[in-house]
């Protein structure tokens, strides 16, 4: 296999040429309330080629590798075609050739759990959900598994080959106590492991389904100005969503307005504030050793010291913009091709202990988890999944209905106080942007304390 890429990309014709082949293996279970809506297995294979010509690129998507080289030389009619209409020649930054094999290591490889297996603990944890209160009226249990091969090879040299492993389950309870009184509680949990992740869940499914009863009986939060603390899963959301996407340098170098607002060197926050894109961190779902480009993972300063350090780029952007690839161009799978992506994205932990940055609060907002929300340019909007009141230095009543909305610079500018418990979060979900979703990503960060949080409410 490793010859016949090599000699296709040789007789390409074109100025760099690069070929990602993918196989992957997936399952999937899901139960919605009593019902098992979707036990699955498959398998998929297919390749993609990209092949640069006079500055212009030419795509080409295949699933049957005897194509290859028709494929190659098709992409390259292609890169010629395009090169004649394309205002701005494309440009390449330069990246050392690797070769190298990345193997995952599983404690319990899920591919040869058997899907009845699989099957069977999802329908337990749903039963514990559906028989927690009377008051659940419904459920949503979804397992998936997904086992990537990814063989990367371009022009210049470099011949990777690397197994991305990924597992995820969600846990969610809808309660109700009268038609106008519906609520939700949920665990959403991802990383890159074996079957033995998803393993002993019973509490987090029994705490899914107590949240959604506690909620029923919660007071809607009171809209107005806080000080807000937020937990690790939703400020490390609000870091990923909020401002880690405008460090994405594709997408700043479309946008002349937020390319004079994210200049290098601009203060965002105060001396505590570290955030970090990490391409490799043991066991996270938004681990890459080596992007879909073949350039090797980075651990990137977005803000080094409150200060804006470094943005995300993929080979093309780093040479528009005269900086250095950061290994975040990514591709959902073979069927696109790469563009600059987050990895594991976090802020850095800071010098202050909870009960620090909940002192001397005397009327404010806990808000932990997320349960949606969107951007607009530098305004955002998240939901809390769930919160609670602070009155004078100390945790009150549960609070619902908390939507937390603001500028994002703004935002970050008034953190105060920044903790020490730094906790990553995969999610069963993943990152959409341009249609690839959902791309498995990793968020975190420690409790941040922020001041004049606008809260939606009553």
């Amino acid at each position: 296999m490793e010859e016949a890429i090599r000699r296709a990309l040789e007789r390409s014709g074109a100025d760099y040429a690069e070929v990602r082949l993918e196989r992957a293996s997936r399952s999937q279970v899901l139960f919605r309330k009593d019902k098992l809506e979707n036990l699955e297995r498959s398998v998929e294979s297919g390749g993609i080629v990209r092949c640069l010509k006079d500055g212009g690129w030419g795509i080409a998507v295949f699933n049957d590798v005897s194509e290859l080289p028709e494929k190659v030389a098709e992409a390259t009619r292609f890169a010629k075609l395009v090169s004649k209409h394309s205002d701005e020649e494309v440009r390449l930054a330069s990246v050392d050739p690797v070769q190298e094999t990345v193997r995952a290591t599983l404690d319990r490889d899920f591919r040869e759990v058997p899907l009845e297996e699989k099957k069977k603990l999802m329908e337990e944890y749903n039963r514990i959900i559906l028989s927690h209160d009377k008051r659940i009226v419904s459920s949503t249990v979804r397992y998936t598994d997904s086992f990537r091969e990814l063989t990367f090879a371009n022009s210049e040299g470099t011949y990777i080959v690397q197994e991305i492993p990924d597992i995820t389950l969600m846990l969610a309870a809808v309660a109700s106590d009268s038609p106008q009184n519906i609520q939700q509680g949920f665990e959403s949990l991802g990383t890159a492991a074996g079957f033995e992740y998803v393993l002993g869940r019973e509490s987090d499914a029994q705490a899914a389904a107590q949240r959604a009863v506690d909620l029923l009986t919660a007071r809607p939060v009171k809209g107005g100005k806080y000080t807000v603390i937020l937990d690790p899963a939703l400020a490390g959301v609000f870091i990923h969503e909020a401002f880690g996407h405008f460090c994405e340098a594709d997408f700043l170098y479309k946008n002349e307005r937020l390319r004079k607002i994210m200049q290098l060197g601009t203060r965002f926050g105060n001396d505590d504030l570290n955030v970090v894109d990490e391409g490799y961190i043991p066991g996270l779902r938004g681990n890459v050793p080596y992007d879909d480009e073949g350039t090797p993972r980075a651990k990137t300063y977005l803000i080094k010291n409150g200060i804006l350090a470094g943005l995300l780029h993929s080979r093309e952007t780093a040479a528009r913009m005269g900086a250095e690839p950061t290994g975040n161009a990514r591709a959902v799978s073979y069927e696109y091709e790469p563009i600059v992506r987050m990895t594991n994205t976090y802020i850095e932990p800071g010098p202050h202990s909870f009960e620090e940055l909940i002192s001397g609060i005397d009327h404010g907002v806990y808000a932990v988890r997320a349960f949606g929300g969107q951007t607009v340019f530098e305004q955002f909007t998240f939901s809390a999944a769930y919160a609670y009141e602070i009155e004078h230095g100390e945790i009150g009543e549960m609070l619902k209905d908390v939507v937390l909305t603001g500028n994002v610079f703004e935002t970050l500018r008034s953190i105060e106080m920044i903790g020490n418990d730094l906790k990553m979060f995969g999610g069963a979900g993943g990152c959409g942007k341009e249609g690839q979703f959902p791309l498995p990503v990793t968020d975190g960060a420690p409790h941040i304390r922020i001041a004049n949080v606008t809260i939606g409410g009553k």
